[in-house]
């Protein structure tokens, strides 16, 4: 047995047998904190799973616990973190000024392991808290439709002081961030490569399967959402720019109205079973067999919390919109609207995001309309996590957000620069290239600089590519077999989805289903 994990159980059953007093919490914490965390980057929070969550929390002789449920992929959740552990610290730290009162915990709801957990506990957006006696949390979950339960959702805890506010009134006590110390951390500078666009249709195909598998995890399919999923869909069938995610796109779109039937749903607005991944829709594979990998790429960052699923998401929906027509273009932004809206669970960015489509008057005309504004509001989202991740030291110093593309990339995109205060420089952009650089990066050079590869490697292709992931993951790769399988649209699927547009008013599904290897 593995020592850390041996010295983990070591300590926990500790926990039954010593005594109560502060002094031996205090010892306690320090010791699981240490285990579980290594006080990594400062945290203090216990890292909670299926495992180990009845555990410690049954053992524990804190009072009262606060859970968190949270993704490391969602910029809301990273940035929300620092605040979580100053708060945590007072309470949890090895050198808190309150220990054994109350057990700060979190929960990684994008590990696979803590699906049913998170959903026991109806977790619907990202980040959660939950409130109450530890022992509480054992064996049970949270309905938010439960009148009466000890365990109560924390609605307001946006930053650190109203978190610790909400939580003094619980206990009518005046705990302040004076009682201990705190050190400010430091972020280093430096810029990403940005040049590796090509390796990125890994990352897309990796991005649609996980979105996917959140869907159905979270049981996200409702009455009120079905038609939105359908719709976005029909989007990947025609455009996205992997072959093996547009047919297993359209497979799971022909079969829709079997796999989930809405009149099965209840007039509750609960989701059937069978629209979960408990369901027959959870054995389809949207990009095939062996997506997701379980690594990153191009959106690899330096720290595992970074980068990775927002990244991918990010660089799907802009391949998605340099390959629309301009008779699409305000289909598509609609319908790419209404799929953030009604399933990225990252709270605080779909409403971000849904306030930037919300603006948006006159409809798109043009595919360059749909193109441009994508750009735009992705360099908006940028601005605004730039000075958050900076005040709070929770950026990927090797890939700080930065205003996008870098002069390196389009030194045409720039007009002038010019300083409008102290802080802040606006950019004056010449649009039109903008646009030209966005088609080539997003649709040439993320799938033919691939393809041109595979034909001058030949066999030599899977080769090289394992060796590309080998240096990117710093970890053993498993054979990628029909991962290589990259390619661009084809005439097939090109025709099957002109012909699914063309009948989506009756959604016949079966009509079609034979017409998708044509």
């Amino acid at each position: 047995m593995n020592c850390s994990v041996f010295l983990v159980l070591f300590l926990i059953v500790s926990v039954l047998i010593s005594v109560s007093s502060g002094s031996h919490q205090r010892a306690i914490l320090r010791g699981i904190i240490k285990v579980n965390n290594n006080n990594k980057d400062g945290d203090f929070a216990i890292d909670l799973n299926s495992t180990n969550f009845d555990s410690i929390l049954k053992e524990t002789h804190a009072p009262y616990a606060i859970v968190e449920f949270f993704a490391h992929w969602c910029p809301a959740c990273r940035n929300y973190k620092p605040h979580y552990e100053k708060v945590a610290r007072l309470f949890n730290g090895p050198d808190a000024s309150h220990p054994g009162i109350i057990l700060m915990t979190r929960v990684d709801c994008a590990e696979t392991i803590n699906s049913n957990l998170c959903d026991k506990f109806s977790v619907g957006r990202f980040p959660m808290l939950f409130w109450g006696p530890p022992k509480k949390f054992v064996s049970v979950g949270w309905d938010p439709k439960q009148e009466k339960s000890e365990i109560l959702p924390i609605e307001n805890f946006r930053t650190a002081d109203i978190l610790l506010e909400w939580i003094n009134k619980q206990l009518g006590s005046s705990y302040g961030f004076d009682d201990g110390k705190y050190e400010k951390e430091h972020l280093q500078s430096n810029t990403s490569d940005p040049g590796q666009i090509a390796k990125a249709i890994y990352d897309v195909e990796e991005a649609t399967s996980t979105a996917f598998s959140i869907i159905l995890d979270h049981k996200m399919i409702k009455p009120g959402t079905r038609a939105s999923l359908i719709m976005f869909l029909q989007l990947l069938v025609a455009h996205h720019p992997s072959k093996r995610c547009r047919k297993g796109s359209a497979d799971i779109l022909v079969n829709f109205d079997d796999l989930c039937p809405s009149e099965t749903m209840l007039v509750n607005n609960e989701e059937a079973e069978s629209c979960s991944k408990k369901g027959e829709l959870g054995n389809y594979q949207i990009c095939g067999k062996e997506v997701p990998r379980g690594y990153w790429m191009y959106c690899r960052g330096s720290k595992n919390d970074t980068r990775g699923f927002s990244c991918g998401l990010w660089v799907l929906l802009h391949s998605l919109s340099v390959r629309v027509e301009d008779g699409e273009s305000n289909m598509a932004f609609r319908r790419t609207c209404d799929f953030i809206h009604n399933f990225f669970i990252c709270e605080e960015c779909r409403q971000h995001f849904y306030e930037m489509c919300s603006s948006v008057s006159s409809p798109f005309k043009k595919a360059r309309d749909f193109v441009v504004w994508l750009w735009s509001a992705h360099n908006k989202v940028n601005e605004r996590l730039m000075k958050e991740e900076a005040s709070l030291g929770t950026d990927d110093p090797e890939f700080p957000k930065a205003i996008w593309p870098p002069k390196q990339l389009c030194s045409s995109c720039y007009l002038s620069s010019r300083k409008t205060s102290k802080e802040n420089s606006k950019i004056d952009w010449d649009e039109d290239e903008v646009y030209k650089f966005l088609v080539s990066y997003y649709g040439k050079e993320l799938v033919t600089l691939h393809k041109d590869k595979e034909q001058k490697s030949g066999n030599q292709t899977e080769k090289i590519v394992t060796e590309e992931l080998v240096a990117s993951t710093h970890a053993v790769v498993v054979p990628v077999g029909a991962a290589l399988a990259i390619a661009i649209a084809s005439c097939a699927f090109g025709a099957l989805a002109y012909i699914w547009r063309s009948r989506q008013k009756n959604r016949k599904y079966k009509y079609i289903y034979s017409l998708k290897n044509i």
